[in-house]
């Protein structure tokens, strides 16, 4: 069978219509936003550091800050303004992680608890989680089995 050839003319309009990314200053924008990410939860750490508590406490205390504070700016809109401008640089894993979570909640909240924030919530970050545990558990086991397994 011979594939479908693209319509020459409306693959002209496409073009015509659709912006030029300048991949640069997106770059350069992700890198920067990015950065000022992990440096906030740097500073959230030597800030939690600071207080009597132990590194493992500190480190788990800046991993719900940074998903507690993407929640809040996501149920008020303002993360999508800054992923608007900032693309990848917001993608950073936790904070990315926690968007793709609180977003489809409250998008379809309207639909009800149950058929529509329990379980479109999951939609984009279900396949993370599975895939997230499946290979942790496949990992652990190796390292267990044929790596000595010593924590």
């Amino acid at each position: 069978m011979s594939k479908p050839k693209p319509d020459k003319e409306y693959s002209e309009k496409v073009k015509k219509v659709t912006p030029n990314s300048p991949i640069i200053k997106d770059c350069i924008l992700a890198f920067l936003v990015g950065g000022a990410v992990c440096t906030f939860g740097e500073l959230l750490f030597k800030l939690y550091s600071s207080v009597p508590m132990d590194e493992k406490s500190a480190k788990t205390l800046v991993s719900i800050s940074l998903i507690v504070i993407t929640a809040i700016l996501t149920g008020i809109g303002v993360y999508d303004r800054i992923a608007k401008h900032a693309g990848a640089g917001v993608a950073v894993p936790i904070s990315g992680f926690a968007n793709s979570v609180c977003a489809p909640a409250i998008e379809y909240a309207v639909e009800g608890h149950v058929l529509g924030t329990a379980e479109k919530m999951f939609t984009l970050a279900g396949a993370v989680i599975v895939y997230g545990c499946s290979l942790a558990s496949f990992y652990g086991m190796i390292y267990y089995f044929f790596l000595g397994g010593k924590i």
